[in-house]
């Protein structure tokens, strides 16, 4: 397999174009390149970014095979084999997959901060205090749990071709990166479809203007202006403090604590 057609080395091109944007044009001049927190977000990107997706791998092929086992002695039909959208065109099949992809994550981004539960989890993510593209990669492993256990009957029936969803992969972290990152983005017009870095910020403000959050947007934004959940006061104000309520006495710091916190929270 060649090298451009392998996830790995588009995350690394990515990251790379991100961190040298930030250099060339930060949105906050007074935040430093390694802020604090950076040095334990390099660590989350490199098990996020590899480890975590073999063991997912893995784990996701045993789960699978015993779940079709199951539906094919009820003698029901695997949720791969239906291929819904396998005869369509390869743009069509990207069109569809994307926004069908990018709504259901929308929809698990939202139960993620309005689930007691899973808000532990995604606690994690929200720690960050100085935003920046590598703390798209601060999240919970957990949560990639959920989102793979949500999204897997809805997406897999599609049938997608391969080259499909490693475009959109790309895409996504991409779109992901940039907007976690300390840049001056806004795509003007284009703010009521794609999602930004001056509007996901927002996201991060300690303080909720809305039922658990605002700005839930993955890589779109048009979720959250058709179902009223933006917040968006102004494309250069920001919020005053990242973070969560309490973080500072009820959120430990060290990776291996916040790796367990949601099985076995323990008071800092």
């Amino acid at each position: 397999m060649p090298i451009y057609a392998q996830y790995y080395f588009w995350l690394t091109g990515i990251s790379l174009f991100c961190f040298v944007l930030e250099r060339i044009s930060p949105w906050r001049p007074q935040q430093k390149a390694f802020r604090k927190g950076f040095s334990q977000d390099v660590l989350w990107l490199v098990f996020n970014g590899h480890y975590l997706g073999l063991l997912m791998a893995i784990l996701t092929g045993y789960v699978v095979n015993l779940f079709n086992t199951f539906l094919y002695q009820l003698g029901v039909p695997v949720p791969e084999s239906l291929a819904l959208l396998a005869d369509m065109p390869l743009w069509l099949q990207f069109i569809l997959f994307f926004i069908l992809k990018d709504f259901i994550e929308w929809n698990i981004h939202r139960l993620l901060h309005n689930v007691p539960w899973l808000w532990e989890f995604h606690k994690l993510h929200h720690s960050i205090e100085e935003l920046d593209w590598i703390g798209n990669f601060r999240f919970h492993w957990a949560e990639v749990i959920v989102y793979k256990t949500l999204s897997y009957l809805p997406l897999v029936i599609l049938g997608i071709d391969g080259s499909v969803i490693l475009i959109i992969a790309i895409i996504g972290t991409l779109m992901q990166n940039l907007n976690h990152a300390n840049l001056p983005i806004s795509w003007g017009p284009f703010k009521y479809v794609i999602n930004s870095p001056k509007m996901h910020v927002w996201h991060h403000d300690v303080e909720l203007h809305g039922k658990g959050g605002q700005n839930f947007g993955i890589v779109l934004s048009v979720w959250d202006w058709i179902f009223k959940t933006v917040y968006w006061p102004d494309d250069e104000e920001k919020p005053k403090k990242l973070g969560f309520k309490d973080m500072e006495t009820t959120y430990p710091d060290g990776v291996l604590r916040r790796f367990i916190y949601p099985f076995w929270k323990e008071k800092p």
